[in-house]
């Protein structure tokens, strides 16, 4: 009788910690998405991403868009913001300056062309204007994108930095007549192309078709959406060393048996809907596996700017 009771007891107290758990796990997944492109394209694009995990994880997924990389920087920060898909490098280096144990690296996209595990950040003017290198975009407006971007910011400003001297406040010593924060990617590019800036930066793989605007990047993005001819009315006059491409990021907020459960969903993504996966990244990218020694340039690199804006 004893045996029975204690049997019985025993039971009891496993199905009550199961119900704790089940109890604890989220009941819905926040989902950042940078800003700097097309509001509307960005939530179409992640719409699949939200029917698989609310049918694998039962759960209600949440599009969280944010106008700036700050916002969806501030939500992993606080725990507003459960989940990212290609990540800004430098965004994630503000991340881990401030918190290095506010997320876990998933894992790293990589191109399903030829197999690399990065990108560029371009220059480009109209295809029709006479300029052919940086330089002669002396005394001329130029186009950044967002504080927070690596190819749109962080990498060019040190490019400029030691190419023309200054910073980026007194327009790299006078080198160019201004130069704007345009907000983003697309608004870089659509600022060339209605005459804004007679230069601008964003971001391509550089791999792939030219014409379809390269396996990744945002000339692909924007020809998918209304610009099928972009490539034929730009010219790319500079690229940068090679950048990480963006890492998969979960918050280390979350019950530790539900982020398993996430990430187990988000590589279950990218190999049973790769089109969907896609989609999420902004290009044709695999999950591959990563250190944060793949980052450690960019943090080291938005460690210095941070200290030189204080």
């Amino acid at each position: 009788m004893k045996k029975a009771i204690s049997l019985t007891t025993m039971m009891v107290g496993v199905m009550m910690v199961f119900n704790a758990g089940a109890a604890d796990a989220p009941k819905e997944v926040n989902l950042g998405i940078m800003g700097g492109q097309n509001a509307t394209q960005q939530i179409g694009d992640n719409q699949c991403v939200k029917q698989f995990l609310d049918n694998e994880l039962k759960v209600d997924t949440k599009l969280r868009n944010s106008s700036d990389y700050a916002g969806v920087i501030q939500g992993l920060l606080g725990g507003k913001i459960d989940l990212v898909f290609g990540m800004s490098p430098s965004s994630f280096a503000s991340v881990y300056i401030k918190d290095p144990q506010a997320v876990e690296l998933v894992g790293i996209g990589v191109d399903d062309v030829d197999q690399s595990r990065g990108y560029h950040s371009v220059v480009l003017v109209k295809a029709d204007s006479p300029y052919r290198k940086l330089e002669d975009l002396k005394g001329q407006a130029f186009g950044f994108a967002e504080p927070d971007s690596t190819s749109g910011f962080l990498m060019p400003n040190q490019a400029f930095k030691k190419q023309f001297g200054g910073s980026v406040d007194n327009q790299y010593n006078q080198f160019f007549s201004s130069v704007t924060f345009s907000g983003g990617h697309e608004q870089d590019i659509l600022g060339v192309l209605n005459g804004q800036f007679e230069g601008a930066v964003t971001w391509a793989s550089m791999v792939g078709d030219y014409d379809s605007g390269y396996s990744s990047g945002a000339f692909g993005r924007m020809i998918r959406m209304d610009q099928p001819d972009l490539m034929k009315k730009i010219r790319i006059i500079w690229q940068s060393p090679l950048i990480p491409n963006g890492p998969i990021l979960v918050s280390n907020a979350l019950p530790a048996d539900f982020k398993a459960k996430l990430v187990t969903a988000i590589k279950k993504l990218d190999k049973e809907d790769h089109a969907c996966f896609i989609k999420a990244m902004g290009g044709k990218q695999h999950i591959g596996e990563v250190k944060l020694a793949e980052y450690q340039a960019i943090i080291d690199m938005k460690r210095e700017l941070t200290k030189g804006e204080r």
